[in-house]
């Protein structure tokens, strides 16, 4: 009786596997007929030609395993492709089963015990009258079609077994000699084909990792944020890889790592934020800048994660540059899925390295970009303050000198009304430009520390809802005179101020003053906002219902704020 065997064959038939390297009897054979090639040589010489004709490595093997069953007469054959490592078949083509028999066959065979195993462990052919009869054939599994006559030979690619051709049940008798060499040609041009294929998916593969880098290079000299360059960086190396997700992990302050940013199309619930402890012995490789890989990272006693058991083969690639390490670009595998290859691990390094490069050369132009800018703004302000400020206040001392000698004189009413309201927009303007030097001093990203500053982000703020940009002056020590109580209650006033300003309509204009040197009614020291707003439509002088209008019609409403310092 036959022995248990493999897990069964879904699509071809599965000579009893065994791990077993004795001999077997080897059937009858006829002897090499010199003028026997003659029949099958076209057919052969098609099978031959059509192997280079198609880089689709799926189909070439199929007529492989078809030509091969015409060839020889046998009633079945079938080819398996070994995956790297022990993970089963990369290929497995099969001819001669009908659909109800493949039906009945649950899985194909795993090519590496029994009477395959043999095949491939010792790379030379085997020729079998009963497979039954071999001490290391353990028969056939449940629902397959009874076979005895076997023929099997290896495919070989540079000395190396990737696989195996093996034919059964062969009609008229068992198989022959010249079957066994029609099927060693055969299995050959299988091998090339395997080979020719690997090659082109290798030359891809390298080609889609360079455009990969070219690529994130390119957005990262874009300008791109710190955290959208290292999603950039994780997102392709995933997609690259064929990972289920593309981290990226820093040093933390405490000396572990940190996963800051994460690509993951599964969700990346739980992955931002997750740290590798201090201690840890892939850390210590990693901060070292040497690559890590694993095998299983649910297994791996390297790792301390907790997110571990969701992964399975990984890479670990430090991303460093000029001897500074950036961080740390992981791309682990779903579990089950296969190893990363030693052609994916050489890319996804140099990948990593060029990535990091790109980082700090996005890092550098981002820094010469700002200081250009900081440069560019000091420029404007020393030019404001040098050509600008000096000269409209020399031009307001003449006006002033001017309003003095007619009104000493007595002379025309108006012009003395006129010279004293230029002077006013002077000074005025004044005030304004020092504040626009005040707010070209501060660096454009960052958070305002001072009370000034605050109050030009808050006018900056409401320009857009308003429509108008709001005129700023400040009279007196605002900075250092109002404490931030008083300042916290004050830019409140101000958002609200400027919020009922917005609701008006037609407003054309907007004034913000602060003034830290009034004086309170009951003799207090103490500061004044004032928030007037123009509609820019006529109306009498003299109080209105919304404010006051001035000399020339325009109609204001003025939002008044004080309190004591």
């Amino acid at each position: 009786m036959p022995e248990p065997t493999d897990p069964p064959n879904p699509t071809g038939p599965t000579a009893s596997e065994d791990h077993s390297e004795s001999p077997g009897p080897s059937g009858p054979s006829e002897p090499q007929d010199s003028h026997g090639l003659s029949l099958p040589l076209p057919r052969l010489l098609e099978a031959v030609l059509g192997v280079g004709s198609d880089l689709e490595l799926r189909g070439t093997l199929q007529r492989i395993v078809e030509n091969a069953a015409a060839l020889t007469g046998a009633r079945y054959a079938a080819l398996s492709v070994l995956a790297p490592g022990d993970s089963g078949l990369a290929e497995f083509c099969t001819a001669g089963l009908t659909e109800s028999e493949r039906a009945r066959i649950e899985r194909p065979p795993s090519g590496r015990r029994g009477l395959l195993g043999a095949v491939v462990h010792e790379s030379a052919p085997l020729r079998l009258t009963d497979l039954t009869a071999d001490p290391r054939s353990c028969g056939v599994p449940p629902g397959h079609p009874e076979m005895h006559s076997f023929l099997g030979v290896p495919l070989l690619v540079q000395d190396e077994v990737y696989g195996n051709l093996y034919l059964t049940e062969k009609r008229g008798g068992p198989f022959t000699a010249e079957d066994e060499q029609v099927t060693r040609l055969l299995a050959a041009q299988a091998g090339i084909a395997i080979e020719n294929a690997r090659l082109y998916e290798t030359a891809r593969r390298r080609e889609r990792w360079i455009e990969g880098a070219a690529a994130v290079t390119t957005a990262l000299l874009a300008g791109e944020a710190a955290a959208d360059a290292l999603m950039t960086v994780a997102e392709r190396a995933r997609v690259l890889a064929d990972a289920s997700a593309g981290v990226i992990l820093q040093p933390t302050d405490e000396g572990g790592m940190e996963i800051v940013t994460a690509s993951a199309p599964d969700g990346r619930g739980g992955l931002v934020g997750t740290t590798i402890a201090p201690g840890s012995a892939v850390l210590e490789q990693l901060l070292g800048g040497e690559p890590v890989f694993l095998d299983d990272s649910a297994t791996d006693a390297r790792m301390t994660t907790p997110v571990r058991h969701r992964f399975g083969p990984s890479m670990m690639l430090p991303l460093q540059a000029g001897g500074r390490l950036i961080g740390t670009l992981a791309l682990p595998r779903r579990r089950g899925d296969p190893p990363y290859s030693p052609a994916e691990k050489l890319l996804a390094t140099q990948f990593a390295s060029q990535a990091a490069l790109a980082l700090v050369l996005a890092d550098a132009q981002q820094r010469r970009e700002r200081l250009a800018v900081f440069e560019d703004r000091d420029r404007i302000a020393r030019d404001l303050h040098d050509l600008v400020v000096q000269r409209l206040f020399a031009t307001g001392m003449m006006l002033e000198s001017t309003q003095r000698r007619t009104a000493a004189e007595e002379r025309d009413a108006e012009v003395h009304a006129t010279l004293g309201r230029a002077v006013d927009e002077l000074r005025s303007t004044v005030q304004e430009v020092r504040t626009a030097i005040f707010a070209l001093q501060q660096p454009p990203a960052d958070a305002p520390t001072s009370f000034r500053g605050k109050v030009l982000r808050e006018t900056a703020g409401a320009a857009a809802v308003l429509g108008v940009q709001p005129s700023v002056q400040f009279t007196g020590p605002v900075d250092t005179r109002i404490p931030d109580a008083v300042a916290g209650h004050l830019l409140s006033a101000l958002r609200g101020a400027l919020a009922t300003a917005s609701r008006r309509s037609g407003t054309t204009r907007v004034g913000v003053t602060v003034d830290a040197t009034v004086r309170l009614p009951d003799g207090r020291p103490g500061v004044r906002l004032k928030v007037s707003a123009d509609d820019g439509t006529d109306g009498p002088a003299g109080d209105t219902a919304e404010g006051t209008a001035d000399g020339s019609g325009r109609r204001e409403a003025t939002t008044t704020w004080q309190a004591p310092l």
